[in-house]
């Protein structure tokens, strides 16, 4: 009876194998025409980005990281927020200009991610040490790119403000563009609609 049975599984098999008997159900469901390949695009200008990604994190990791972390928390907190800054990065490799910039843009978008994520490797091990390092190395990398594109805008990590009665004894002053004589449309990409 097993000789039996074994005749028939490995007949089953090889039928199916040679294409006699047809394939399982699951594989005979309608099949889509093609892949589906979305297209990606900037929806957001790129100061939007800075303002509202990459420079109210960078800030929160400041601020956790005057002293060491006290708790797993708050080390998966700094941790989450360099990874949000290395997402920022991708977002911006959507957005490069169309100008002989790309290449730098590129460059120094992909050094702002590869900054964000030592961050975060760092963070996930809470290294109190690497992390400050780690801040700086970021602030440094979008110095560069800043530099590159003639953005007027210094990021200085753990810098005390420059006079607390003027910070509100909270917050350091931050230089603005209309502060620097620079209208609110100078530097933003145009609307290709």
């Amino acid at each position: 009876m097993k000789a039996f049975r074994s005749f028939w599984l490995a007949f089953a098999l090889l039928a199916i194998l040679a294409g006699v008997l047809p394939p399982a159900a699951s594989q005979t469901g309608p099949r889509p025409a093609g892949k589906f390949n979305p297209k990606l695009e900037p929806v957001a200008e790129t100061k939007l980005l800075m303002e509202g990604l990459a420079h109210p994190n960078f800030r929160g990791m400041e601020k956790l990281l005057k002293q060491k972390p006290g708790d797993a928390q708050a080390w998966q907190f700094v941790r989450g927020q360099a990874l949000l800054v290395g997402e920022t990065a991708n977002l911006l490799m959507l957005r490069p200009p169309r100008n002989p910039g790309q290449s730098p843009w590129m460059e120094r978008a992909t050094a702002l991610r590869t900054q964000a994520v030592k961050l975060a490797r760092a963070a996930g091990r809470e290294d109190f040490a690497g992390c400050r390092a780690g801040l700086k190395d970021l602030a440094a990398a979008c110095n560069r790119c800043h530099d590159s594109f003639k953005v007027p805008v210094r990021i200085v990590p753990f810098e005390e403000p420059v006079n607390k009665a003027e910070a509100g004894g909270k917050r350091r002053p931050e230089v603005r563009a209309r502060d620097l004589g620079i209208s609110a449309n100078q530097g933003r990409r145009r609307d290709p609609s």
